[in-house]
């Protein structure tokens, strides 16, 4: 399963947005209203529950300045990756997508492909606000 989310505009460099992105307590800031929990768990590690949801462990894989910043599961059930990916179309501005990528069965992604899809929006909507 792949969903992206629409890009968003941040008035603020590629390198300053990558820099909020890559400190994973900064992904506080971004989380939906109905978060019920939220603990930085290590330097590159975060734990994170939405009423009604399994806490989900997200780990920073990978970080490629100024462009990219990859999270993944860290264990848990389901394996899958958060990546956003850092355009600069002008040197005061950068843009960024979310992009969920996970393998499921296929009623597990039917279960969670609507509220996976309105988490990665809200935190694209968040940013331009927090970063």
């Amino acid at each position: 399963m792949k969903l992206e989310s629409p890009k968003t505009t941040i008035n603020k460099s590629a390198q300053e947005t990558f820099d909020f992105l890559a400190d994973v307590k900064n992904f506080e800031k971004l989380m939906p209203e109905n978060i019920s929990k939220f603990e930085v768990l290590d330097t590159d590690k975060f734990l994170f529950a939405l009423k009604g949801m399994p806490e989900i462990v997200l780990k920073k894989k990978e970080a490629v300045a100024p462009n990219k910043v990859v999270l993944g599961a860290a264990g848990g059930k389901l394996d899958f990756s958060l990546t956003a990916n850092i355009t600069e179309p002008t040197p005061a501005q950068s843009e960024v997508e979310l992009i969920f990528e996970g393998e499921f069965n296929a009623m597990m992604g039917m279960m969670i492909k609507g509220p996976i899809k309105k988490f990665i929006e809200t935190l694209v909507e968040n940013m331009p606000a927090q970063i």
